[in-house]
């Protein structure tokens, strides 16, 4: 099991896949809360490449968002396999699936390669359930 108040205090880059620049959409808010935590955030998204969200350049592709301690997925659940499996093979320490995005034959493999899993969560969310500083030290 996944400390999860470790992970957080020990993670520093963390690349969001399904990055949104929509101030409506889950991913948007999260990624301004990651970035008033203190985090090093790079939003990944092909279809804003080269654009801002939250004064941070959107990249294409996981890869350009490397090197990286964290992947956050906020894609469909049919679809966070695939993020997973690049993350390991990037060197990711952590893949976080976030609140509704389940896949445990991908949380599986990525266990089995010895990257830490959250999977039905949000950073957002634990933070403050777990009591944590208002930044990561």
């Amino acid at each position: 099991m996944t400390d999860i108040a470790a992970l957080l205090r020990q993670t520093r880059r963390i690349a969001v896949v399904g990055a949104s620049n929509k101030p409506e959409r889950p991913s948007f808010g999260v990624i301004r809360f990651l970035l008033n935590r203190g985090y090093e955030v790079t939003p990944v998204n092909p279809g804003l490449a080269g654009q801002e969200i939250q004064g941070r350049r959107v990249v294409a592709t996981l890869e350009e968002a490397g090197p990286l301690d964290m992947v956050d997925v906020f894609r469909r659940s049919s679809e966070a396999g695939a993020v997973a499996d690049e993350a390991v093979r990037l060197g990711a320490k952590s893949v976080w699936m976030q609140l509704g995005v389940i896949d445990e034959d991908a949380a599986a493999r990525a266990r089995a390669a010895g990257v830490e899993v959250v999977m039905d969560r949000c950073p957002a969310i634990e933070w403050g359930r777990l009591g944590l500083p208002s930044r990561i030290a």
